[in-house]
């Protein structure tokens, strides 16, 4: 992707975000009062999804370059308006009409493999405001993307929405705009994104409107859209500048509780939590996640006794063929569940931190595993690492008495199964999200300590940067909100050494030796940024030794920017163009992000230790 556009793109956004809060959304509802709110929604809906295909359509046998642009802008403010509708009702299109503009790889099996091209807005959006517009291809996208707005169009039914449904799509539209819609992801050349914020926010007032009649605090009504009108307000001025933390602060946050008292008010209950528990109050708390979202099972609230059982387990070196090695020999708590080195111990890759692993949804760097029950098979047959098998982790956990006293208590069995040794690890890693860096404190109000380079080091994070497109809040991983369903992966084009005259790929092929798809070469997950700075050596060969050193890769534009030939790379290959103050800046906030982790073992770990 390129980070170009026209000038003569600005007229039309600016007139466009002027005039958007003072054209009627559409007299489709006007008349409408007496209807059911659920009958208003699904109007307003199906005439916003209705403008859009019909503003698509005028592109492709349009020529005058100034209407083309203005027909995007159009169909993309309606498209926006029903975002938060359209992304919770139907996601699977939503990401279809808003993938970014890169190949699309599907790996389900060795069996089913598909490589698929971009469509949809963003591709429209890189091809209608590029300085020489290929007219075939912006034609053609049109013509797709109509028509998959019109399928949804034709088959929508609201006959199953309930109050508590609506009461989540407006959740997930408000957190969208802050982990998301305000950082470039989806507008990377235009960087419409504030203006596009603002079109979401004024779809979810009209949403409040058309549920007026639930609430039985007309204060709360009230408040709630003057929150909503607060942060129109709000999403304005230059998106380099934007101050992206006082937004999340001063407006996401407090719409959060505010959304907790409508959920009262109207006495919802809720059937299950999502990926952030309904009751969340902040996006970045160790409250915020329901972790067993992100588990193969529905377990509840993580079990503490469990997680401590793991931990023990995860110190156990008999569970190795060779008794010297544990999980702790590469994920050590001092060193924030790493081990320093370029890479671990008999392996070719860097050991990632355990730090928040559990709220992904792939495991390794090639994503090959998709659970850490999952990944712990991996690293218990791998010859490299424990270079054994199941049965002997029941066997050494089964000759301890302690153990299996504890197994019978928490799982209710007589004998200590594989499973739940798995288990039981892989709950200790759950817990392992404690949310308490100096970042967090201060974005939830405990105090009032991040200096100003932490705070813009924040804002470019989110901003010019680009950070944030891939390692995306509150996270900072490559786990996608607001669904929680994908951890992505990226080629970034990291390179065999720190040389940037020579440069060369490392030849580490990444993903592509799961399933041999040649699309995917050099592709690997993308990891979390919180504790970084403790992390040290950087990216999955460890070749970068501090984060000044990974600054400057990503402002060179990735591999790609010092040279080496990648036509499948994913990050964007212009320079960031970024000052020494901004790295310095963005350096401090990636260090603000450090959690302090407790001491390894207690009294009681040790008592549990195998003799």
């Amino acid at each position: 992707m390129h980070n170009i556009y026209s000038k003569k793109a600005y007229g039309f956004i600016s007139l466009l975000g002027f005039l958007a809060f003072f054209v009627s959304c559409g007299k489709a509802t006007d008349s409408q009062q007496d209807h059911r709110p659920v009958d208003r929604l699904a109007e307003q809906y199906m005439f916003h999804l209705k403008k859009s295909f019909l503003y698509l359509d005028s592109i492709p046998d349009e020529r005058d370059f100034r209407k083309v642009e203005n027909y995007f802008l159009l169909a993309r403010k309606h498209f926006k308006k029903a975002e938060p509708i359209l992304a919770f009702m139907d996601s699977e299109n939503y990401k279809f009409l808003n993938q970014p503009n890169i190949t699309k790889v599907e790996e389900e099996d060795f069996t089913d493999i598909k490589i698929k091209s971009p469509k949809g807005f963003q591709v429209l959006e890189e091809n209608i405001f590029a300085d020489d517009p290929d007219w075939h291809l912006i034609g053609k996208t049109a013509k797709v993307t109509s028509k998959r707005i019109q399928l949804v169009h034709a088959n929508s039914t609201f006959d199953f929405v309930k109050p508590y449904h609506v009461l989540w799509m407006f959740r997930d539209g408000i957190v969208r705009v802050a982990l998301t819609g305000i950082t470039g992801f989806d507008s990377p050349v235009l960087q419409n994104s504030l203006t596009e914020a603002q079109y979401v926010y004024s779809g979810l007032k009209t949403t409040m409107e058309a549920y007026e009649g639930h609430f039985n605090d007309k204060g709360l009504y009230q408040k709630t859209m003057k929150k909503l009108d607060a942060g129109i307000a709000a999403l304005t001025g230059d998106f380099n500048s934007f101050d992206r933390y006082g937004f999340i602060k001063n407006h996401t946050q407090p719409m959060l509780g505010v959304w907790n008292e409508v959920v009262k008010d109207w006495a919802v209950n809720f059937p299950f939590d999502e990926a952030i528990r309904n009751n969340a109050t902040s996006l970045f708390s160790d409250q915020t996640f329901n972790i067993s979202y992100f588990s193969s099972e529905n377990f509840g609230v993580l079990d503490q006794k469990k997680a401590a059982l793991g931990k023990q387990l995860f110190n156990e070196k008999a569970f190795s063929r060779s008794g010297d090695m544990s999980c702790a020999t590469c994920h050590l708590p001092e060193k924030q569940f790493t081990d320093g080195m370029k890479t671990s111990l008999g392996n070719t890759r860097n050991s990632p931190t355990l730090l928040y692993a559990a709220l992904q949804k792939g495991f390794f760097y090639d994503n090959r595993s998709g659970s850490l029950e999952g990944q712990i098979v991996d690293v218990t047959t791998n010859e490299k690492e424990f270079h054994t098998d199941l049965e002997h982790l029941q066997k050494v956990t089964s000759r301890n008495e302690a153990y299996v006293e504890a197994f019978k208590d928490l799982y209710g069995d007589g004998t200590v199964a594989e499973g739940d040794i798995r288990n039981a690890i892989a709950s200790y890693i759950r817990s392992l999200t404690p949310f308490d860096s100096k970042f967090d404190r201060n974005i939830n109000g405990q105090e009032q300590t991040l200096t100003a380079d932490e705070r813009e080091g924040f804002n470019l994070f989110m901003g010019k940067a680009k950070c944030a497109t891939c390692h995306f809040p509150p996270v900072f991983n490559g786990t996608v909100p607001v669904t929680f369903k994908e951890s992505e992966m990226e080629l970034i084009g990291v390179p065999a050494s720190n040389d940037t005259i020579n440069a060369s790929i490392d030849e580490d092929l990444g993903r592509y030796h799961v399933y041999g798809t040649k699309e995917r070469k050099f592709f690997f997950k993308t990891p979390t940024v919180r504790n970084a700075a403790l992390t040290a050596p950087y990216m999955h060969n460890g070749v970068y030794e501090t984060l000044e050193e990974v600054v400057d890769f990503y402002d060179r534009g990735g591999g790609v920017g010092i040279g080496i030939d990648l036509p499948n790379q994913t990050l964007p290959t212009d320079r960031l163009e970024l000052t020494e103050a901004e790295k310095a800046a963005l350096v401090a906030f990636i260090e603000s992000l450090n959690d302090e982790v407790p001491s390894t073992q207690t009294a009681k770990d040790k008592r549990m230790a195998v003799k």
